[in-house]
C-alpha cells in the first residue's frame, strides 16, 4: 500500500510541476500580446502622423505663394505650435493676397483640429482620430531656404529622444524620450511672377 501513496505523490508533483511551466507559458504570452499591442498602438500613431504630415504639405504646395504665412513656429524652439485648442492668428507676412492669407489661416485651422482628432470621433462625440497630444509645427530654415512641417506627439513607452534640431514640442510630454517627431523638408522655387 505504500508503494500507491508514494506513487499518487508522485503524480501530484508531476501535476503541479506541469501546471507551473503552463503558467509560465502563458504569463509569457499574455506579455508578449501586451508588447504586441503596444507597438501595433505605436505604429497607429505614426500612421497617422505621417498622413497629417502630408496633408500640411500638400496644403502649402497648394498655396505657395505664400508659404511663408504658414511658418507659425520658430525652429530654434519649436514654437508655437498647432493641435492646441487655441484659434490660428493672422499671418504676419504680408505677401499674396488677402484671399490667399485667409486660406492659409484656414489650412492651418484646419490642421489643428486634425491634430486634436476631429477626423474621427467615438459614439459620444468625442475627437478621437489622432495621436496622443499631437501637436503640429511649421518653421522656415532661411539657411537652407526651406520650410519644416513636423507632426509631434507622445508615445506609449521611452525609447530615445528626438535627434538634435527636432524642436517641435519639445517639453511637452515629460520625458523626452517620449516624445515621438516626424518631420518633411519642403522646398518652394521661387520662378519669379
Amino acid at each position: 500500500m505504500k508503494s500507491t501513496s508514494v506513487q499518487a505523490g508522485v503524480s501530484m508533483m508531476e501535476v503541479l510541476v506541469t501546471m507551473v511551466i503552463l503558467l509560465v507559458g502563458l504569463l509569457g504570452l499574455a506579455g508578449m500580446m501586451m508588447q504586441s499591442q503596444r507597438a501595433e498602438a505605436e505604429s497607429y500613431q505614426r500612421t497617422q502622423a505621417l498622413i497629417l504630415l502630408q496633408d500640411m504639405v500638400a496644403r502649402i504646395n497648394t498655396n505657395r505663394k505664400v508659404a511663408s504665412c504658414y511658418a507659425v513656429t520658430d525652429g530654434a524652439s519649436g514654437e508655437p505650435y498647432l493641435g492646441t485648442g487655441t484659434a490660428v492668428t493672422a499671418p504676419t507676412c504680408a505677401e499674396g493676397t488677402a484671399a490667399q492669407q485667409a486660406l492659409a489661416i484656414q489650412d492651418m485651422t484646419e490642421w489643428s483640429n486634425l491634430l486634436q482628432g476631429a477626423a474621427e470621433k467615438s459614439g459620444t462625440n468625442a475627437k478621437v482620430g489622432a495621436m496622443i497630444g499631437a501637436r503640429g509645427c511649421i518653421s522656415y530654415d532661411a539657411t537652407a531656404n526651406r520650410y519644416f512641417v513636423s507632426v509631434a506627439w507622445q508615445g506609449m513607452e521611452s525609447t530615445s529622444a528626438p535627434a538634435a534640431g527636432w524642436t517641435c514640442a519639445t517639453g511637452q510630454y515629460g520625458d523626452e524620450k517620449l516624445r515621438r517627431v516626424v518631420s518633411v523638408p519642403l522646398s518652394i522655387a521661387d520662378l519669379g511672377s
